[in-house]
């Protein structure tokens, strides 16, 4: 019989705190009873919530804390001299002290990430850790990484997203050889930064048999689908992510618009109205629970700030299948594969980068 999975969670976090973090433990419960919880916050608000959920009570060892990171605190804010004693912190350190297997917050992303690397640390064969989207499309669901936790990428950190997206896509989506794309301005091999490129021949020299690398996708494959993971760095990440925010509160007010003309417009929206909720909750990948910050050595999931009980209950979700599918250690198997012969194609690359200086000046 399988060990329960024990989660550590930040009452505090997010906009609504412990209003929505109780309930939504009490949610997942309902489908996870073995689970234990270990919840940090201040007991005078999350005392009585958990009063009133007594079956969560039950499952639940309670630590109280003084210290709560605010959604506008800057990371360096949230790491000044006592707020180590925070909710958010001593959740990850949870993790950290072997407490707990997971984390879940809906805090503040910076001060979170910041937090978990100090904390935590980053595994051994990567330099960067990443947040990564589960993105709706229109094929199901999609792994995008990194959507803005580091700016900027060498060929090897664009291998390493992949490997670790395709690592929390096979942990996800119960996949054997996820499908891996980087995107780029065009799906030609002559198309793209240099790093982009040359990332794209270390992968295709990988050939890992738990990665399948496709080459270069778009930004309107994404929402299509075309693969199960799609690699590029924060910058242009975040950017994405936000385009498709806005782009679905565009679309969304616009059926406001047009349903609201007149009577028949109106009625027919109340009749449907189901189906436009469930149409919300496909166009933005803000309505999927939870983030996953990947690359460090521990399980950490970032819900989004104005998440409700739900959604809160689907990013504890989302934890909870990371630990039982075994995330971290597919990231380092993926990683121990991939490292030989991406070596040796950096070193080819290196002896002819030598051979051409040695040419261009033979003294």
């Amino acid at each position: 019989m399988e060990k329960p999975v024990r989660i550590a969670l930040d009452a505090m976090g997010g906009d609504f705190g412990p209003s929505v973090v109780v309930p939504g433990a009490d949610l997942f419960l309902q489908r996870h009873p073995e689970v234990r919880f270990l919840m940090f916050g201040d007991s005078a608000k999350v005392s009585p919530l958990l009063a009133a959920h007594p079956r969560l009570a039950a499952a639940t060892t309670f630590r109280h804390t003084e210290v709560s990171v605010g959604m506008a605190d800057k990371p360096s804010q949230a790491l000044r001299s006592g707020r180590r004693h925070s909710s958010m912190w001593m959740t990850v350190e949870a993790v950290r002290s072997d407490m707990a297997d997971c984390a879940v917050s809906a805090g503040n992303t910076g001060a979170l990430m910041a937090m978990s690397k100090i904390c935590l640390r980053t595994m051994s064969q990567i330099d960067r850790p990443a947040l990564a989207a589960i993105w709706p499309t229109l094929r199901g669901r999609s792994v995008v990484l990194d959507v803005g936790a580091t700016i900027g990428a060498d060929a090897q950190h664009y291998v390493d997203l992949a490997i670790m997206g395709a690592a929390m896509a096979s942990s996800l989506f119960g996949l054997e050889r996820p499908t891996v794309g980087l995107l780029n301005v065009g799906v030609e091999e002559v198309k793209g930064i240099e790093e982009v490129k040359a990332a794209s021949r270390l992968l295709q020299a990988i050939d890992a048999p738990q990665l399948d690398y496709r080459g270069f996708v778009e930004g309107d494959d994404i929402g299509r689908g075309t693969v199960d993971v799609v690699v590029t760095e924060g910058f242009t990440g975040n950017i994405a992510l936000k385009t498709a925010e806005g782009t679905a509160k565009q679309i969304a007010a616009y059926l406001r618009q047009a349903l609201s003309r007149n009577f028949a417009t109106k009625l027919g929206a109340l009749i449907a109205r189901s189906a436009f909720t469930d149409l919300r909750a496909k166009l933005s990948p803000r309505e999927i629970s939870g983030a996953v910050l990947l690359g460090l050595d521990g399980v950490v999931i970032k819900g989004h700030g104005g998440i409700d009980a739900d959604g809160f209950s689907g990013a504890i979700e989302i934890a909870y299948g990371m630990v039982r599918r075994g995330l971290l250690e597919k990231i380092r198997n993926m990683m121990s594969l991939a490292n030989e012969p991406v070596a040796a194609v950096l070193e080819i690359a290196g002896d002819a980068e030598e051979e051409v200086e040695r040419k261009a000046d033979p003294a």
